[in-house]
């Protein structure tokens, strides 16, 4: 059977997972549910209801995504910019519409990410960022890197780098798959930011 568009957010009025509320919970999920909400997200959001499904899976992938996203060796706008990347690779629409706005905080520039979102290599990155582009792009169209390209990342970033840039990019494809899963709408209004590729 084949799937339909992945467009989710322009023409889903419920996602997969019902939204929970609090009064909802039972007492391994509370638990989780208060950790996310007292984290520095502040919150349960994007792939994290739907987790909550499975508790245990939840905090250790909670656990896992606040380490990548806020204390990984690669600084913010790289790090963002490899979710991007991820984010595009998935067509997760909503992954993308969340982790924009802390890309353009973090420095990334706009028409960097304009190329990314319509597919193509971007133009006049910095070389840092072509490291970081190659790298994920080989990495999930491959299952691989090259070793020219490995290389590049070992001498900017060092092998803790090239491991946290693994791991971002493979939490994120986790995130990607649960909201692509779940159907996640974007808030009401909002359109998909990410164009349907031929």
């Amino acid at each position: 059977m084949a799937a339909e568009s992945t467009s989710w957010s322009s023409n889903v009025s419920e996602p997969t997972f019902k939204k929970l509320a609090e009064n909802e919970l039972n007492a391994d999920q509370l638990k989780v549910y208060r950790e996310l909400m007292a984290g520095p997200r502040g919150g349960v959001r994007g792939p994290f209801n739907a987790l909550l499904r499975s508790p245990e899976l939840c905090d250790r992938v909670q656990k896992l995504g606040e380490f990548l996203r806020y204390e990984s060796s690669i600084p913010a706008r790289l790090n963002e910019f490899a979710i991007l990347i991820t984010a595009r690779h998935w067509d997760a629409q909503y992954e993308w519409f969340a982790h924009y706005p802390h890309a353009m905080k973090g420095g990334l520039k706009p028409e960097v990410a304009a190329a990314v979102a319509q597919g193509k290599r971007p133009a006049n990155m910095q070389d840092d960022e072509a490291i970081v582009y190659d790298f994920c792009k080989e990495l999930h169209e491959y299952k691989v890197v090259s070793d020219a390209t490995l290389k590049r990342a070992f001498d900017k970033f060092g092998e803790r780098g090239v491991v946290d840039l693994i791991g971002v990019s493979g939490y994120y494809t986790l995130v990607s798959m649960v909201l692509n899963v779940d159907k996640q709408p974007l808030p009401d209004g909002t359109p998909p930011p990410l164009p349907k590729l031929k």
